[in-house]
């Protein structure tokens, strides 16, 4: 994406007003009686409409004009919104997001939808909406005193905003449609012609609006160009005479007389005017490539800072180990503020399953209620943008396999609605992201059925309920009897345990026969930076990440002369197979006389690691392989140490992988030797 692309700032920009004109349909469907949320979805609409002329996404704006003519009738209290109507307009909405996405591929499509639109008012487009105004009495002329009501806007745009795209002519339009206006050019920023710039918008424009509409909707028309611009919105007032009442619009040129150019004057110095007065927070948007090269850099000093620290340490200049500290204090919050720079609130993407359950209820004819909580609850923004499938996956399967048809609800005794909560909480350094429902609860027996037919445990074997639970994680693994177009497939949570690996993150299940299941995701608050165990095989040094440590012990001297591959360490009475790093990364360097095996937990498997020595914890900023190293899985990423060297950063579960096919490669040669 180009930064002054005026079609990526229009997608930008409309991605914002579609989420929130889908949130609008989806209480409305709450709500059906709640005028407020009519009126935010027409003026979504409204400013879709505008804005789609405005930055040229012509389809766009004549399919939104017929959904906002359509839906007029709503708003003004001639139909009744139904339960059709919203999911006819939701469906709307999905083929506005097409069109925006690609023009010119998808405009033939939306005949139908506008014809079930006008069928859901009750009326056959714009001539049952023209002839619904017809019939109502006539308003009374409005008159040019205060009691007209309205507003004062005077605005002038950014410097580049013609070269964005924006069109002042649309703008007026949109204001036009508001109610009669009167507009004024103010001329007096305009240069001399031979140093004019004609890309550079000169020109400010003082209008008078009379209008009934709030003084959002009159924010509305400049959503798409607030940036760099000068925006005042007043009441009207009998001083700001209009002479627009009666023919509409008056326009008139600031040259030619001496009150505009006086007027454009005291704009100038007027309150509010500036364009950091005309954005309510002072939010800006970057680019998130900015932020990511941001962090790149700040993960930089932060090695030289450490590298200068170790240098101080070894000095005596008691000015320099000053100094030192300070740069590692101010580093350290420079690296804390850029984190939190890319920490964003969950609740972003919590909005979009509001959408999935509405739709799956309404395919599968079940009664349930979405709830959520802890939307404010922040991680990483590339946590969250990899968090969308695992979560669709697991409130999809809640939906389908956990909660119950109605008729079974209410012979269990239970009520004829289900409930499916939704919530995250911040738990030390992890977020904890919980999908809870009300349904049947897991099948436990079922599920050791079907995982002694495919062979994962022996029939007999003691397991607790737990670890029979994380069988509905492991590929192709499904205890439906009958494949939907929903599940059954046995291919989604097995999505969502690698989703987990990679993401540094694991799965807890807990459910109680009859009265649900709760599957809870537990993940690292950044991906960023990861607290890990350093460590030494060989002449290299690694890291393991910290969370999937769990302990470290001497490994015995009668493993350590075993002989190469997987072997058995006994940890409190329970085997715990180990893996021989030294072997696996082909060190050449002879081992050390006394090594430490530290064992990690992967899944619902717990693994030792054999090394050479453990040097100690450390924070690391993670830098990622290049595109050569791509197939390696065994490591996650890289790091650079204080003097300059590089760690790999251990994959634990996919180590453990490489480990067992190392191990049958080994079995395979020694089967071969002995025959």
């Amino acid at each position: 994406m180009t930064q002054n692309d005026p079609a990526d700032i229009f997608r930008q920009e409309a991605a914002e007003v579609l989420e929130s004109l889908e949130a609008a349909l989806l209480d409305l469907g709450d709500r059906l009686e709640d005028r407020a949320l009519v009126d935010t979805v027409f003026r979504a609409l409204h400013t879709l409409k505008g804005s789609g002329a405005m930055f040229g996404f012509t389809e766009v704006a004549d399919f939104v004009h017929d959904f906002e003519t359509a839906f007029d009738r709503v708003r003004r209290g001639l139909v009744t919104p139904t339960d059709e109507l919203v999911r006819v307009a939701l469906a709307a909405k999905d083929h506005i997001d097409k069109l925006i996405a690609e023009p010119g591929v998808h405009g033939g499509t939306g005949a139908a939808l506008l014809e079930r639109l006008r069928r859901a008012v009750g009326g056959s487009g714009t001539a049952a909406v023209e002839a619904a105004r017809a019939a109502e009495p006539a308003a009374e002329p409005a008159s040019p005193g205060p009691a007209a009501g309205g507003w004062r806007v005077r605005f002038r745009l950014a410097e580049d905003a013609l070269v964005l795209g924006a069109n002042p002519a649309l703008i007026l339009d949109e204001l036009r449609a508001l109610g009669p206006c009167a507009v004024r050019i103010e001329t007096a920023g305009l240069p001399d012609l031979e140093v004019l710039d004609p890309a550079v918008c000169h020109l400010s424009w003082d209008v008078s609006v009379e209008t009934d509409c709030d003084r959002g909707a009159v924010e509305d028309v400049f959503l798409f160009v607030r940036d760099g611009m000068q925006l005042d919105i007043a009441p009207l007032t009998a001083s700001d005479g209009t002479s627009g009442h009666a023919t509409g619009d008056a326009v008139e040129d600031a040259a030619g007389g001496g009150a505009p150019a006086a007027a454009a004057a005291a704009g100038k110095d007027r309150p509010g005017s500036s364009a950091a007065s005309a954005r309510d927070g002072g939010s800006l948007r970057v680019a998130a490539e900015r932020l990511d090269e941001l962090l790149d850099r700040v993960g930089e000093l932060v090695i030289a800072q450490a590298r200068l620290s170790q240098i101080a340490g070894a000095s005596d200049d008691a000015g320099l180990k000053t100094v030192t500290e300070e740069i590692e204090r101010l580093a350290t919050g420079l690296r804390d503020t850029t984190m939190g720079i890319r920490m964003v609130p969950i609740g972003s993407l919590f909005g979009r399953f509001r959408r999935l359950v509405h739709d799956l209820k309404a395919e599968l004819g079940k009664e349930m209620e979405f709830l959520t909580a802890g939307e404010e609850t922040e991680l990483d923004k590339t946590v969250v943008e990899k968090l969308a499938d695992p979560l669709v996956h697991v409130i999809r399967n809640a939906v389908d396999h956990g909660i119950e048809d109605p008729d079974r609800r209410e012979a269990a005794g239970k009520p004829s609605s289900g409930t499916i909560r939704l919530s995250a909480v911040h738990e030390g350094a992890e977020v904890a992201i919980s999908i809870s429902d009300d349904g049947a609860g897991l099948d436990t027996a079922r599920i050791r059925q079907k995982a002694e037919e495919a062979g994962r445990v022996a029939p007999g074997a003691a397991l607790p309920d737990s670890e029979v639970h994380r069988f509905i994680f492991h590929p192709g693994f499904s205890t439906a009897r009958e494949v939907s177009a929903i599940s059954g497939r046995g291919v989604g949570m097995d999505v969502v345990s690698r989703t987990m690996d990679t993401l540094r993150g694991r799965i807890d299940v807990a459910s109680t026969p009859g009265q649900g299941n709760r599957v809870t995701l537990r993940l690292p608050l950044t991906l960023a930076i990861v607290d890990g165990m350093l460590v030494r095989v060989g002449r290299n040094r690694y890291s393991i990440p910290l969370a999937a440590v769990e302990e470290c012990v001497e490994l015995p001297a009668e493993a350590a002369a075993g002989g190469k591959g997987r072997s058995f360490l006994n940890v409190r009475d329970v085997l715990v197979p180990f893996l021989r790093l030294r072997d696996l990364f082909g060190a050449e360097a002879p081992p050390d006389l006394h090594q430490k095996v530290v064992i990690v937990s992967t899944g619902e498997q717990r693994v030792g690691l054999v090394v050479d020595q453990i040097l100690g914890n450390t924070q690391t900023v993670i830098k990622s392989l290049s595109q050569l190293h791509a197939s390696v899985e065994e490591f996650s990423g890289a790091t650079i140490m204080a003097d300059g060297s590089v760690a790999l950063i251990l994959d634990v579960p996919h180590l453990v992988r490489s480990g067992q096919r190392l191990e049958s490669r080994l079995r395979e040669q020694q089967n071969g030797r002995a025959a």
